[in-house]
C-alpha cells in the first residue's frame, strides 16, 4: 500500500461525513445535471452486469455513501458494499445493505464474486496500487465475472499526479492524492492480466474525455 493512498485514506476516515454532506450540496447546485449523471451511471451499472443472472454476487470497492450499492441491490443482485472509513460504513448501514470494512490494497477477498464495481476509487491509486487491485480483483472473480472501474484521464491534466483539496462544496480541509492514467497505460496493465476489455469509453468534463471507463471480463464464454 502506497504512502499516498495511506494518507488519503486517513483523510476520508476523518472527513467521511463532511464528504457525504458536500456531495449532497453539490447535487443541489445543478439538480437537473446531477439527475442526468445519476441516470447515466445507473444505466452503465445495469448494462455492465446485464449478462449476470439475478442474485449473482456483486461486490463494491469504496462504496462511500452506498448509493451505487443500493441501486445494484434494487436490480436483484446479492450485493456486498465496502469501505475503509467508519463514517461511510455508518451511512451504508442505514440503507440496509450488507457492508464490510475492506481495504482493497491490504485485505484479501474471502469469497468469489460474479461482479465487482469500483467507481472513482482509482483516482487515489498509484500505478503500483492499480496493478495490485486489478490483479486481486481478477482472482476474486468467478469465471466470466465482470469488473467495472474508472480513472481520470491524464490527457486532460498538466501533471501525472497531485495533492488537492478543492474549493467550494468539495472542500474537505485536507489534501488528497490524485493520480491520473493514460488509456495506453491502463490498457497495458489490463493486458498483463487475463482480463478481456469488453467495453471502453470516455466521459465527463467539457469534452467528454475526463474519465476512462472500463468494463472487463474474466475469461470464459460470453453469455
Amino acid at each position: 500500500m502506497s504512502e499516498e493512498n495511506k494518507k488519503t485514506l486517513q483523510v476520508y476516515q476523518k472527513k467521511a461525513k463532511t464528504y457525504i454532506i458536500n456531495n449532497i450540496e453539490h447535487d443541489k447546485l445543478e439538480p437537473i445535471k446531477s439527475k442526468k449523471k445519476r441516470e447515466k451511471l445507473e444505466k452503465l451499472i445495469k448494462d455492465s452486469f446485464a449478462s449476470l443472472p439475478k442474485n449473482s454476487k456483486l461486490f463494491e470497492i469504496g462504496s462511500a455513501d452506498g448509493v451505487n450499492a443500493k441501486f445494484m441491490d434494487s436490480l436483484g443482485y446479492n450485493v456486498t458494499a465496502s469501505d475503509i472509513a467508519d463514517g461511510f460504513l455508518d451511512e451504508i448501514k442505514k440503507q440496509n445493505i450488507r457492508v464490510i470494512k475492506f481495504n482493497a490494497l491490504e485485505d484479501n477477498f474471502t469469497t468469489k464474486y460474479n461482479g465487482i464495481f469500483c467507481w472513482r476509487v482509482f483516482v487515489h491509486f498509484t500505478k503500483e496500487d492499480a496493478i495490485r487491485v486489478i490483479e486481486k480483483v481478477y482472482e476474486a472473480l468467478e469465471e466470466n465475472g465482470v469488473f467495472v472501474f474508472n480513472a481520470i484521464n491524464r490527457e486532460i491534466k498538466k501533471t501525472n499526479n497531485e495533492w488537492v483539496d478543492f474549493d467550494g462544496e468539495y472542500h474537505l480541509g485536507a489534501e488528497r492524492f490524485y493520480n491520473y492514467f493514460t488509456e495506453i497505460e491502463l490498457n497495458n496493465i489490463i493486458n498483463s492480466t487475463k482480463f478481456k476489455i469488453e467495453k471502453f469509453y470516455k466521459e465527463g468534463g467539457e469534452n467528454e474525455n475526463k474519465w476512462l471507463v472500463y468494463v472487463l471480463r474474466k475469461g470464459g464464454a460470453f453469455k
